[in-house]
């Protein structure tokens, strides 16, 4: 399956950058996310946004890493719409909120800025900091906002160094599926 392949090699040949400013790399925290959504036994489409949500990060530019330029990267977008060739909007979408729930979180909970880390802090920054009450009313309301704020906490708690944690073949069947499914769906609907 050509697309698996193409997600599962960039995790495995870019996975070994450093997270941003965190302590595990990329592959390590996508791994841990992945692995927080199957432990609180996510869907199959949540599974896999989980573990794909930074794949906007992962994918090469001609440009330096906007995140070490105090730029945001958008890696949010860039990673949905390259999922969107594969797999609908129960991956897509997750994806592509999943910045706007940090920014959802820190406006409604009060706690919750306190117990993000400081590479957290900063990004939040770059991406246009709290959302205000009127934005963050607008956020929620939108479809999969619930399932971005899943992903998002798992985000936030996928950032141990050295955790141990299925390794990336033991997603491969999960996106391998989800990938079929999808592309019986779209054949379906043009053949209507």
């Amino acid at each position: 399956m050509q697309g698996c392949e193409f997600l599962f090699e960039t995790l495995a040949i870019h996975g070994g950058t450093q997270y941003g400013r965190e302590d595990v790399r990329q592959l390590d925290h996508a791994l841990q996310c992945a692995a927080l959504a199957e432990q609180n036994e996510a869907s199959s489409s949540l599974i896999v946004a989980a573990l794909l949500h930074d794949l906007g990060h992962l994918i090469p530019t001609s440009a330096e890493d906007r995140a070490h330029r105090s730029e945001d990267d958008l890696h949010e977008a860039k990673g949905a719409e390259i999922l969107s060739r594969w797999f609908g909007p129960e991956v897509t979408e997750p994806v592509r909120l999943h910045v706007p729930a940090k920014r959802y979180l820190c406006a409604v909970e009060p706690d919750y800025y306190d117990g993000l880390s400081r590479a957290s802090k900063y990004s939040l920054e770059l991406q246009g900091n709290p959302f205000d009450k009127d934005a963050a009313g607008s956020f929620i309301k939108q479809p999969y906002a619930l399932d971005a704020v899943r992903v998002r906490r798992w985000d936030d708690r996928a950032k141990v160094p050295g955790l141990d944690v299925p390794p990336l073949g033991h997603y491969r069947d999960i996106v391998e599926a989800l990938m079929t499914a999808q592309a019986k769906s779209a054949r379906t609907q043009i053949l209507g």
